[in-house]
């Protein structure tokens, strides 16, 4: 499958605009869904097994963290699939409602529900990049996302090599359809 953030659209008419009819924004947030998850699944990947992240966090499927979920527990296909579309639409919505502006945004709406995807949605919202969104700075609330390539591993931040590529993947998507 390709992953369709890796390439941006080419500048020209619509290019950093956004979307703002009604039945657009219902196309926007399918969109957005259906990009953030083409993003999430191979950076996460799929373990049906409970296991402990980097973090010793208990997690399963595509990155689910679940600190009630026993480690070794199997987990179907089908199950991590519906937990997946669940995650996102509760970290579509939470984005959503913290930086309303995404709504009509695509590109940052699903490199913002990847990047709660992974670092909660209350860290999200709390985050510089909200807090420039927010200001209509979408430049930089993008580049925001690339402090956030830390785990605690044994009580300290430590940079993550597969975070700090993650984090890129999720910066180009952030920046397409952006002028300069």
């Amino acid at each position: 499958m390709s992953i369709p953030y890796q390439s941006a659209p080419a500048a020209g008419a619509g290019a950093g605009k956004k979307i703002a009819s009604g039945a657009g924004l219902a196309g926007v947030a399918a969109m957005a869904a259906a990009l953030a998850v083409a993003g999430i699944k191979p950076d996460e990947g799929k373990v049906n097994r409970t296991y402990l992240d980097v973090a010793k966090i208990p997690t399963y499927c595509f990155g689910h963290a679940d600190r009630t979920s026993k480690v070794g527990t199997l987990h179907t296909d089908a199950q991590c699939e519906a937990t997946l579309t669940a995650d996102v639409k509760l970290e579509q919505d939470g984005v959503a409602a913290c930086v309303p502006g995404l709504r009509s945004r695509p590109y940052q709406w699903a490199a913002s529900t990847r990047l709660a995807h992974n670092i909660g949605v209350t860290a999200f919202c709390r985050s510089g990049a909200a807090i420039h969104f927010n200001r209509d700075d979408w430049h930089g609330g993008c580049d925001l996302f690339m402090p956030w390539n830390k785990a605690r591993v044994d009580g300290k931040l430590v940079s993550v090599r597969g975070l700090t590529l993650r984090r890129q993947r999720e910066h180009l998507q952030c920046m397409m359809g952006l002028t300069s």
